[in-house]
């Protein structure tokens, strides 16, 4: 017989939930001390049950990694390393506490992985489904701040992983699951994307610094719209240098899409885009070899442009929706 909420309780399910887990229950999310004088950084999501995921195909364990991912990834394209993460379930009456302990198990294997400090979680009643709440602090070195450089014209737009996948693995899980074997590299960039936990060390370990970064979870096109904002530069991205996983050109002439329109206006893509200096090139190629150069800054005249094989500009919009 399955346990219950109301048999348990909120307080002792919290502190079943943290049994062996290497975090204390009940600790204050947001204390921690600075070892370097950096400053906070922080990320947030909200994650809703029918919006942003379907419990129907989406295993719980891999759903709370996921959550993780989806801030931890924030706090990376800042160059921060990961310190607090708080997390807020909306439990409907429909999910017990094994299933809730599954998700958890997800949750807690990702702040490991990412060398969290302090977990902390919060279990409320919700009337419409699953709701996840994700909240993560992350520090900034102070002197890492002051030698990243001012993004400019030129500048190479680099991304860190491969694009469109997870919005047609959705359309595999959604659409076609008699293919979920043939297109499973698709379905696992959606259920599990993956983020190398040592990408911020990585960088500061290196000789080179981003001007910019971002995390892509609304598109590319979505991104770049924000990187132009923020710099007051132009944008190009080619359509012929941005990277696909196997199978997206098969997939979308089934299903009548277009991989590079799922690659602008798709979501949960889950990469890391930054920009560095194009005087940097060899170096980034050399030490960088799971990034893709897809683009590069432009004049601020130029705004932000899709340039296809046959050097025509197409304008980017993006709802980021």
């Amino acid at each position: 017989m399955e346990e219950s909420f109301s048999s348990i309780g909120r307080v002792e399910a919290i502190r079943r939930l943290f049994e062996n887990s290497g975090y204390e229950p009940f600790a204050e999310p947001l204390d921690f001390v600075s070892s370097s004088g950096g400053r906070p950084c922080s990320a947030s999501r909200l994650l809703l049950e029918g919006t942003d995921f379907n419990l129907e195909y989406f295993p719980l364990k891999h759903l709370g990694y996921k959550a993780v991912v989806a801030v931890t990834g924030e706090l990376f394209a800042s160059l921060a390393r990961p310190k607090c993460l708080s997390v807020v379930l909306g439990v409907s009456s429909k999910l017990d506490y094994p299933q809730i302990s599954e998700l958890w198990q997800g949750v807690v294997y990702a702040a490991k992985e990412f060398s969290y400090q302090s977990l902390s979680l919060s279990l409320e009643p919700s009337r419409n489904g699953l709701a996840i709440s994700v909240s993560a602090v992350g520090e900034k070195g102070a002197v890492d701040e002051l030698i990243r450089p001012a993004a400019k014209s030129k500048d190479l737009i680099c991304v860190s992983g491969r694009l469109g996948a997870a919005y047609l693995g959705e359309q595999v899980l959604e659409r076609k699951r008699d293919s979920l074997e043939q297109y499973k590299m698709l379905v696992g960039a959606y259920i599990k994307p993956e983020l190398d936990p040592c990408a911020v060390d990585n960088i500061l370990n290196s000789t080179i610094r981003p001007s910019c970064g971002y995390f892509v979870t609304r598109g590319l096109a979505d991104a770049v719209l924000r990187l132009t904002r923020d710099t007051s530069l132009g944008a190009k991205i080619y359509a012929d240098k941005i990277p696909f996983e196997g199978g997206s050109f098969t997939l979308g002439k089934e299903l009548d899409i277009d991989p590079i329109s799922a690659a602008m206006n798709g979501g949960d893509d889950m990469c890391l885009l930054y920009t560095v200096p194009i005087e940097k090139y060899e170096l980034f190629r050399r030490d960088f070899q799971t990034f893709s150069v897809i683009g590069h800054l432009a004049q601020s005249d130029v705004g932000a442009v899709l340039v296809t094989p046959d050097s025509l500009e197409h304008s980017l919009s993006a709802q980021g929706w």
